[in-house]
């Protein structure tokens, strides 16, 4: 017995770090409402490593995930958990995106401080060193902090790597994998424990099936950072993350594929998770990416439909042609817009679309026209708004900081929801004030009212459900300050964890200003989710809800082209009917000249 030893410990800590609102504290939520895919990939990963037991058989690795969106993270008790564990480990921060990086490197100056080791990945790290000549300044600081930068995905033994030399203290200052991205088929199941599970509102997980992206957009961070030759998972993986979700209770997802249509195995996904539903019971509900040609991709509908999918987000990203190619979003057709949301809306599924405001040609007025327009003639439920932001790692960053262009140096900011660069055609003022006029336009009450009506048209479906969705973005907006992508179930504040550099304030001082936040925000709680509820009831109970059509709803017509203002008077608008008109020809001329071969032959 005198020979039996005790095994080492190592501690292997995840923290999905969020950011900073304007006043300097953490966005934290009692309850997250979008569960993060790095971090249970990263989790499944770790467990992997730990069954292989990769630090020897005689080192226990404990891994502890936190989504920094629904928990605090409390440096000096984790600092306290490696002591009494033995001090060994690595503190990861994983999935950092720009506007996380500065609060990331507070939280892992504070570990640093401690005595800890600190890695860093994510979409910031990854997109600078790919597309820019040289490491930015702010990366470089974090290494000369002492911090190791991680660049790349850690499939295929790559984490194997990290952890090792966490064991033996030798962590490098970089590690580089940008130029060599591995395979996702066979490779651990993303997943993550229930306690953490538990904190996202509505018990939801995420996953991947596919990674990178085959198209040029200017604006987007994918394809430099998860390349444009795409890799996937398999049915099996699929059935796999399925299953082990299920025994937990987890039956609802967000695919986090940025085009879940552009996956070539997306009927084979879809036919096993059928499969499971009618064989085994095992029903799921499902949130994809889409782009805006997906209705044209034969039974891709009805069979993501038949799989469980409830909520479909498009790029749709804008509906001027001129601001698309600005863009290279030369995949988007505005003619093609409202047959493809009115297949999803047939189908019963809800639709949330991207849209981005400030492209170089845009002004004040064409701006607020164009969101008349997408009311009055696109049957799309939840529109959300992005300022045009050139993020790290994307083609419009790298153009800018090439010619040397002004973008604001604070990372927080890079978020979507605060302006970062001049607008060639309005002052800073004026560009941000048509953005926030832009929310307040599309979520009005009669606007809101009308999508629910929609919905209401549609046997089967509850009108209630999108006027509560369209709700809570309008109170995430006018109550919280934020991005409603960026909400959750009550917002979590504490006064020791601001921001590094600006004032702890006074307990009294914080308490009170806390407390009169508070108030306000209930009251806007109060009053929209009161004319949310009330505006979903009166159209549930309408007994004429099936009747109720309008021009959105009304079938396309090749006159449409002619007659609806988002052709008409969009920048571009007539050259993109214009351009499909002549295509139309072209193809039933070649039609035509087929048919008389084939005659001329019989």
């Amino acid at each position: 017995m005198g020979g039996v030893s005790k095994k080492k410990t190592f501690q292997l800590v995840l923290i999905k770090p969020t950011h900073y609102d304007d006043d300097g504290y953490p966005i934290t939520w009692l309850k997250s409402h979008i569960p993060s895919n790095t971090l249970a990939a990263l989790y499944g990963l770790g467990e992997d490593c730990r069954q292989r037991q990769v630090l020897g058989p005689d080192v226990e690795i404990v891994i502890k995930p936190f989504d920094e969106t629904n928990i605090r993270v409390r440096t000096d008790k984790i600092a306290a958990d490696f002591k009494r564990g033995g001090g060994k480990g690595l503190i990861c921060l994983v999935g950092v995106q720009s506007n996380q990086f500065p609060h990331a490197v507070d939280l892992a100056r504070k570990f640093l401080a401690a005595g800890l080791p600190v890695a860093m990945g994510g979409f910031h790290a990854a997109g600078c060193l790919s597309m820019l000549p040289v490491v930015p300044p702010e990366i470089q600081e974090a290494m000369d902090m002492g911090i190791s930068i991680y660049a790349g995905e850690a499939e295929e033994g790559r984490l194997d790597e990290v952890l090792r030399d966490a064991w033996n203290g030798t962590l490098k200052p970089l590690y580089n994998y940008m130029d060599d991205l591995p395979g996702i088929e066979n490779a651990p199941t993303p997943r993550l424990p229930p306690a953490a599970l538990a904190r996202n509102e509505g018990k939801k997980s995420s996953f991947d099936l596919g990674r990178g992206c085959p198209f040029q957009c200017s604006f987007c961070t994918i394809i430099n950072v998860q390349g444009r030759k795409s890799r996937f998972r398999n049915a099996d993986d699929l059935e796999a993350i399925i299953r082990e979700n299920y025994k937990q209770g987890i039956t609802s997802f967000f695919i986090t594929d940025d085009n879940m249509a552009r996956n070539r195995h997306w009927e084979e996904f879809f036919d096993r998770i059928i499969e499971l539903k009618e064989n085994e019971g095992i029903q799921v509900s499902l949130l994809i990416q889409v782009d805006t040609q997906c209705h044209r991709v034969p039974r891709f509908i009805h069979k993501a439909q038949w799989a469980g999918v409830y909520r479909c987000f498009i790029g749709l990203e804008n509906i001027n042609p001129d601001n698309l190619l600005a863009a290279k979003k030369r995949q988007n057709k505005i003619t093609e817009y409202r047959k493809m949301l009115q297949a999803w809306h047939k189908a019963g599924i809800s639709t949330w679309a991207g849209y981005i405001l400030g492209f170089p040609g845009d002004t004040r007025e064409s701006i607020l026209r164009d969101m008349e327009i997408i009311k009055k003639e696109l049957p799309l439920d939840i529109l959300e708004l992005f300022m045009l932001t050139p993020l790290p790692g994307s083609e419009d960053h790298q153009k800018l900081w090439k010619q040397g262009v002004w973008m604001d140096p604070d990372l927080n900011k890079y978020d979507l929801h605060h302006r970062v660069v001049h607008h060639p055609k309005m002052s800073d003022d004026e560009y941000y004030q048509t953005y926030l006029d832009c929310w307040r336009a599309y979520y009005t009450p009669e606007h809101i009212e009308t999508v629910a009506r929609r919905h209401g048209s549609i046997k089967g479906r509850n009108p209630a459900e999108p006027a509560q969705f369209m709700t809570m973005f309008k109170i995430m907006f006018e109550a919280e300050g934020i991005h409603p992508l960026e909400g959750g179930v009550i917002r979590m504040k504490y006064r020791r964890d601001r921001r590094h550099g600006m004032p702890i304030e006074p307990i009294g001082v914080f308490h009170w200003k806390l407390a009169v936040e508070t108030v306000k925000k209930l009251r806007i709680y109060g009053r929209l989710a009161w004319q949310g509820w009330r505006i979903g009831q009166r159209v549930k109970n309408d007994p004429k809800r099936l009747e109720y059509t309008d021009l959105a709803l009304t079938p396309v017509d090749d006159e449409d082209m002619d007659k609806l203002s988002m052709f008409t008077e969009t920048a571009g608008g007539g050259g993109a009917v214009n351009k499909v008109r002549s295509e139309d020809l072209a193809r039933a001329k070649s039609a035509a000249a087929q048919n008389q071969r084939l005659a001329a032959a019989e």
